[in-house]
């Protein structure tokens, strides 16, 4: 594949915000990170472990507090509720506050157990049992489900939560962590939302985006592009 040549075959486990780390904070974090950069995620998360230095803490908490703590986010009167919610939901059916056991589920069977609560969907749970359990599943973020549709590995009206069960059933076992971190950085780097670098792409010759920069795909050597496809 011409992204693994461009970016190697990242192997899960080799960062430190992968693999051993607590799944419920993890999950929060996720919810956290919906509509907002990693940066201002992070930033709500930090404010939020100073704020309530427990998950017991942010349960019992005002959510008005909460809100304020997780505010830099963005949608923080929502992912308050949210949080706390899922908090509760924890407590009232397993008796404390972890969600270790999403470890030991199948994708299927985790939005089973949790689809149901408000703002935890098949991304969430996707993206927690790959980063954090080391499950082989495909999560499809925002960079990923674009450059599905523009290289025409799904289709264009395809949404972001069908795609995680068509592109799943593109890859071979085991591919689910490599493609997912390389998508991400194909299109978090090159096949960008506004003012694709076409020019760079290795794939330009197979991309069906009827939009793509054509006028600079001149700049790619005709080896370079036989050497990455």
């Amino acid at each position: 594949m011409a992204m693994a040549k461009l970016y190697g075959a990242p192997v899960w486990g080799t960062s430190d915000s992968e693999g051993g780390a607590d799944v419920l904070s993890a999950l929060i974090m996720t919810m956290l990170s919906q509509a907002t950069t990693d940066a201002n995620r992070d930033l709500a998360y930090r404010r939020l472990r100073e704020r309530f230095p427990t998950w017991e803490k942010v349960l019992r908490a005002d959510v008005a507090a909460v809100e304020e703590a997780i505010r830099p986010g963005g949608l923080s009167r929502q992912k308050s509720v949210r949080i706390q919610e899922l908090l509760a939901w924890l407590k009232e059916t397993r008796g404390e506050l972890t969600a270790d056991f999403l470890c030991d589920l199948s994708l299927e069977e985790a939005i089973e157990e949790l689809g149901h609560l408000r703002g935890i969907g098949i991304k969430t749970l996707s993206v927690v049992l790959m980063f954090t359990c080391g499950r082989d599943v495909f999560p499809v973020d925002t960079h990923v489900h674009r450059v599905s549709r523009r290289l025409g590995l799904i289709s264009e009206k395809c949404s972001a939560e069908k795609a995680h069960g068509e592109m799943s059933g593109l890859l071979r076992p085991g591919e689910s962590y490599p493609a997912h971190i390389n998508f991400w950085k194909f299109g978090k780097f090159i096949c960008k939302s506004q003012r694709p670098r076409c020019g760079e792409c290795p794939l330009v010759r197979d991309c069906v985006y009827p939009d793509k920069n054509l006028s600079t795909t001149e700049s790619v050597p005709s080896e370079r592009l036989e050497e990455l496809n």
